[in-house]
């Protein structure tokens, strides 16, 4: 039972920090671009507590864990600020800081997909952390990785990989306050009119779909998961 709950733990806390990466790419970004709002609040760190939410990086997924029985979690961060009219190029520079979160997190999952392909376990052992992981069930992979350091490791990179893939992936879909919709704005042209009914039930946009159509998501999400845990083994 203990196993599982330090599993558990990390599952959190790996995601946490996959936020806070995420939310650190915009402000590095929107930096490079020529503005220095997120510098001058201090969010371009890796220090948790400049980012932390209570209810969105705390409470929700910590309720999602208990509702779910520490199966899936899911949260947000403090958004980034930045001021687009600072920024050098006005048509693609707020593209350009929305996509800098997805591709950190894709970056990510990469890094953590070769080093556990540098790690010396055997593929079946690969294959049955990874489907474990997938299904979150702790109790059965608790009982794989005993007594294995290399199987530990192995377990951390997956799900580093995991929630970097789900965050980049989600984030990309084009409906405010998403990161993709900052890509749709620079290559559709959208009235200021539609972009303010965008912002402001994008939202619940996002819902619908989310609970309405879960089998696009979800085909999305499976496609770069087997591409990205192919590169572990």
């Amino acid at each position: 039972m203990l196993n599982e709950v330090i599993l558990i733990i990390f599952y959190f806390l790996i995601l946490i920090y996959s936020i806070i990466i995420h939310e650190v790419a915009h402000g590095v970004m929107a930096l490079w671009l020529g503005d220095n709002t997120a510098k001058y609040a201090g969010r371009i760190s890796l220090n948790p507590f400049k980012h932390i939410d209570p209810w969105m990086t705390i409470m929700v997924p910590f309720l999602m864990l208990v509702m779910t029985g520490g199966r899936l979690a899911f949260g947000g961060a403090k958004p980034v600020p930045y001021n687009p009219y600072n920024l050098r190029n006005q048509k693609w520079g707020p593209a350009l800081v929305g996509m800098a979160g997805p591709a950190s997190n894709i970056l990510f999952a990469l890094t953590f997909a070769i080093g556990a392909k540098l790690i010396s376990i055997p593929t079946a052992i690969k294959i049955d952390i990874i489907n474990n992981v997938r299904l979150a069930d702790w109790s059965v992979l608790s009982t794989v990785i005993a007594g294995s350091a290399g199987s530990i490791f192995f377990t951390l990179f997956i799900i580093a990989i995991f929630w970097n893939i789900l965050l980049a992936v989600f984030n990309l879909i084009p409906i405010p306050p998403l990161d993709g919709s900052k890509l749709l704005y620079a290559l559709v042209p959208i009235k200021i009119e539609t972009m303010a009914i965008m912002e402001q039930f994008g939202f619940a946009f996002l819902l619908i779909l989310v609970l309405l159509f879960p089998g696009p998501l979800s085909l999305v999400l499976n496609f770069f998961w087997l591409l990205f845990f192919g590169l572990t083994l």
